[in-house]
């Protein structure tokens, strides 16, 4: 891998659920430092690619290339699946994904929840993951919970543990799927200072969500999808400043006034 090379490229992708296509052909591209933030309705594919891009979903056709590594894949079409079980686990582990309802364990403690998958997955010691969960919880802004379980935090809290979880795995790549649609609206500020944060420091993420305003203040490049294909795309000045097309301007138009 060179400088220039991305970190995630997604190139012609297709989905399909059985009979139903919802991804018809896209291309994304994540290089080094990137913040790629995805926008459209319910329904557009958004999460899906995302889904893909992690392989927790089997795409149909098209290729997903990590650090310049193309995923190798058997099979056709419905039948495709990934050939190498240690390229997913290897992709997946640089590819942390915080996930809309948090996915906290509920039997673990918060500090135990981040340095969990370290030890267990790529078997680091466990004094090292401790000392690098601590270090992750202080980043996000909840080192005083380290002892406590998630039912006993606020949804912005567990949501900002599910961060430095992913963190704690050191990636190449951060992976939000509406990562504060489940929160109310004070919490949600909460998450999104964080993201901002990250976005800051350089780390490359791509972000599924609904909030226009954190896409527009985090975002190198913003697509928006509208029934799985990419209507518009391009810096969020642009993108959500000066829409061209009309499906984007109705889109920003019931979004703002929501």
């Amino acid at each position: 891998m060179t400088e220039t090379t991305p970190v995630i490229e997604i190139r012609n992708l297709h989905k399909a659920f059985g009979a139903l296509e919802v991804i018809k052909g896209v291309d994304i591209t994540a290089r080094k430092g990137d913040v790629v933030s995805l926008i459209g309705s319910s329904g557009s594919g958004k999460s899906t690619i995302l889904r893909c891009a992690n392989l927790l979903e089997d795409s149909q056709q098209g290729d997903i290339v990590f650090k310049g590594e193309p995923v190798k894949w058997k099979g056709e079409g419905l039948n495709r699946h990934p050939a190498d079980p240690r390229q997913v686990l290897r992709i997946r582990t640089n590819l942390s994904m915080v996930f809309q309802q948090f996915n906290l364990w509920a039997h673990m403690t918060i500090l135990q929840n981040v340095m969990e998958a370290p030890v267990s997955v790529l078997g680091r010691d466990r004094a090292e993951a401790e000392a690098a969960a601590h270090g992750y919880l202080e980043k996000v802004g909840i080192a005083d919970k380290h002892d406590v379980y998630p039912a006993q935090l606020s949804g912005g809290q567990q949501q900002r543990a599910a961060i430095a979880r992913a963190l704690c795995m050191e990636p190449e790549a951060l992976l939000f799927d509406e990562p504060t649609s489940a929160l109310d609206p004070e919490l949600e500020q909460e998450v999104v200072r964080v993201i901002k944060d990250l976005a800051a420091e350089g780390r490359t993420m791509m972000i599924v969500t609904h909030d226009m305003k954190m896409a527009g203040d985090v975002s190198d490049h913003v697509v928006f999808l509208h029934q799985g294909l990419i209507e518009e795309e391009g810096p969020p000045d642009t993108v959500l400043g000066a829409p061209k097309s009309e499906r984007l301007q109705q889109f920003l138009s019931s979004t703002m006034a929501a």
